[in-house]
């Protein structure tokens, strides 16, 4: 096959555009056994390496969005692999292509993100500390958020503050809400710096007017406490709403709970089982046991102790203590 042929004429005709489409035609039309075995690996390859990289892309940019839509991350994962699954391609071509594809911020991004959440692999919290700390350095904003966790929380490191607190405060400046979000957590919590409650309300207002789903929750409970602002249970309770109107699990289980409790509104039980419910089905451990424990007390609703052990179990499957304790009472009588 003479694939230099139509070339020529291309480059040789006024109507490009019209013999462009007819090579292209032709091209179709060509029975794939007549391309020489090397031509015909090439094509594939570079029609796959294209292929990915738009994949990679579009995963980098969605998980960017919501992250700054502070959505969980336990969702974004899931967002994630159906994102992939929709492109008609598996995990393992994905696992694949980053291993031999190590060469810019996003692939080292990505091959970090499966080893720490053992996707196609088991879960490696210190190879996904090196592959993020690559990213990081050649400013990959994900990586620099999943690194701040990872030094608060000392997964795949040792606990360190600082650096949190310098990536944190990057991510800040540059105008990403999770990170001014997280630099609020910060000054809250002392993380990295000197507590400063009304610094770290200052913050999650700030991040909550950009609808920050996480930053609407986390400025709820400090309306609910009194904690480094006038203690204001009908605003926590407008800001848990807000945060469960964005289907954040968190902010949906602590409806459930002023519900329940009557905080900023009246108790209303219904309201309260069909918010935690909600959230329970959606694997929240708090309100699965908040759930369970409706259940067992038979507390707005018929009392059900096989509910409330089902509930208990999934609870406890996600590392609630509270409810493995509720499972051996209920399971010794």
């Amino acid at each position: 096959m003479q694939l230099n042929s139509n070339y020529d004429n291309l480059s040789s005709n006024n109507n490009s555009e019209h013999e462009f489409s007819q090579i292209i035609q032709n091209f179709d039309k060509v029975n794939i056994k007549e391309i020489e075995p090397t031509i015909q690996k090439n094509i594939y390859e570079n029609i796959f390496e294209e292929y990915i990289s738009i994949i990679i892309n579009e995963l980098t940019y969605l998980y960017l969005k919501e992250l700054n839509e502070g959505e969980d991350r336990r969702v974004i994962k899931k967002h994630i692999i159906d994102c992939i699954n929709n492109y008609k391609i598996n995990l393992q071509e994905i696992y694949n292509w980053l291993l031999n594809n190590q060469n810019d911020s996003n692939s080292f991004f990505w091959l970090g993100y499966f080893n720490y959440y053992g996707i196609k692999i088991n879960s490696d919290m210190k190879k996904a500390f090196k592959l993020f700390q690559k990213a990081a350095n050649l400013e990959n904003n994900a990586a620099q958020f999943e690194l701040a966790n990872m030094y608060i929380d000392g997964e795949g490191v040792d606990k360190n503050y600082d650096k949190a607190f310098e990536l944190t405060k990057k991510l800040a400046n540059i105008g990403h809400s999770c990170g001014i979000n997280l630099l609020g957590y910060c000054y809250y919590n002392g993380i990295g710096i000197d507590i400063d409650m009304a610094k770290g309300v200052e913050l999650y207002q700030k991040t909550a007017k950009l609808d920050n789903c996480l930053a609407l929750y986390n400025l709820a409970h400090m309306y609910k406490d009194g904690e480094g602002i006038e203690q204001d249970h009908n605003k926590a309770f407008e800001l848990f709403k807000k945060s469960a109107e964005k289907e954040y699990s968190d902010g949906i289980t602590m409806l459930g709970y002023c519900y329940n409790n009557g905080i900023g509104t009246k108790v209303n039980k219904q309201k309260a089982l069909e918010s935690y419910q909600k959230a329970a089905n959606s694997e929240n451990h708090y309100a699965q046991y908040s759930l369970a424990l409706m259940h067992e007390n038979g507390d707005g609703v018929e009392k059900n102790i096989k509910q409330a052990i089902y509930w208990y179990k999934e609870s406890a499957k996600q590392g609630n203590e509270n409810a493995l304790i509720k499972l051996e009472e209920l399971l010794e009588e």
